[in-house]
């Protein structure tokens, strides 16, 4: 019957390995440090998480996109410090790829979700069940293993709802609009179109980089004029953002 209760703790030779090579010395102490800043810097985008729903319960929606800003920095930045530091190979006791995907659960869906369910900007009727679908496709995203395509694509939209609500606060048309587009990107969350990762799609590259850069430009003075930054700033952030919803449909030299 005790057979029951014990507990397996085999673990992994790349795992068993790397644990051995830090306690033998052949990785430093000041390693082992760095490599573990690294967790706390992208865990840190879950202190932002934390910091855009208290913006949002009170109202504050320029604050929210602020914190959604640095979470998305935290996010660009930290996997390139994992890599040049070995992170994984260093401390294997900590998954990277799983913090990553909770704190981008909650940056990316959890927190939007709440902003799209209580802002006023959907009929009160579909508010809430928004709101749920939104973090239910969401995790349902996240949990995909098929998520990337080959030439580092996204399957689908990726569940960039925070990007979503910028979008929606910053435009605000009627409210049946919001949640037809709220649908409509759900829905394509499980469309298996190509959606182009900016930096990490070779194709168009230079062009995507570019037009990155001058979205968050534009994305900052939208912020600063409490998303409200006027008629040309806005068409050229939808300009944008239909841009980069299209581009992998474009004919490509990249197979599914």
């Amino acid at each position: 019957m005790l057979e029951r209760w014990k507990l397996d703790v085999t673990v992994a030779p790349d795992v068993e390995d790397a644990a051995h090579a830090a306690v033998g010395g052949r990785v430093s102490r000041p390693a082992l440090v760095r490599a573990f800043l690294v967790h706390l810097l992208t865990a840190s985008g879950a202190a932002l998480g934390l910091l855009a729903l208290i913006a949002a319960v009170d109202g504050r929606w320029s604050l929210m996109c602020v914190w959604f800003g640095l979470a998305l920095i935290v996010d660009g930045i930290d996997g390139t410090f994992a890599r040049r530091l070995k992170v994984a190979e260093r401390l294997p006791r900590w998954s990277g790829e799983t913090l990553d995907l909770v704190v981008d659960f909650v940056t990316y869906s959890f927190v939007p979700g709440y902003a799209i369910a209580t802002s006023g900007l959907l009929p009160g009727i579909v508010a809430l069940p928004a709101g749920v679908v939104v973090v239910m496709t969401s995790g349902l995203y996240f949990a995909d293993r098929h998520m990337k395509m080959s030439g580092n694509y996204f399957r689908g939209f990726p569940a960039l709802w925070n990007i979503a609500a910028f979008y929606l606060l910053l435009l605000r048309p009627d409210p049946w609009i919001n949640a037809a587009a709220v649908a409509a990107l759900a829905a394509l969350s499980f469309a298996p179109f190509p959606f182009v990762h900016p930096v990490r799609v070779r194709r168009l590259r230079v062009v995507n980089v570019a037009l990155l850069v001058v979205w968050s430009v534009l994305a900052i003075v939208a912020l600063d004029h409490d998303l409200a930054p006027g008629f040309w700033v806005s068409v050229a952030l939808v300009a944008i953002g239909v841009y980069f919803l299209g581009v992998g449909l474009v004919p490509r030299l990249v197979a599914d």
